[in-house]
């Protein structure tokens, strides 16, 4: 499915910068900081994020196997339900 592409007007662009500012100021606020410059992040390496991101991808891809064979389950056991219900109604 595609993503709706969104263009970036002037204004959306100002709106973005001022929410992203505002973040930054609160997150000063929560460490008692006044001053951006004086606010202690963690640096972490990219390849950190890398290994983290590659075992949600394969733990999504996982997920997709189980859901496709608990579709395929469900799909027989609706198979089933049909057919005794089929079979209920000959009967009465």
């Amino acid at each position: 499915m595609a993503k709706r592409v969104r263009r970036i007007t002037p204004n959306f662009l100002k709106k973005i910068i001022i929410e992203e500012a505002r973040k930054l100021r609160l997150e000063t606020l929560e460490q008692g900081k006044e001053d951006v410059e004086t606010v202690n992040t963690d640096e972490v390496e990219a390849d950190e994020f890398a290994s983290t991101l590659e075992k949600e991808l394969d733990f999504i891809k996982a997920l997709k196997i189980k859901e496709s064979r608990l579709v395929k389950s469900l799909k027989k056991i609706r198979e089933r339900k049909n057919r005794m219900r089929r079979k209920i109604q000959k009967r009465i």
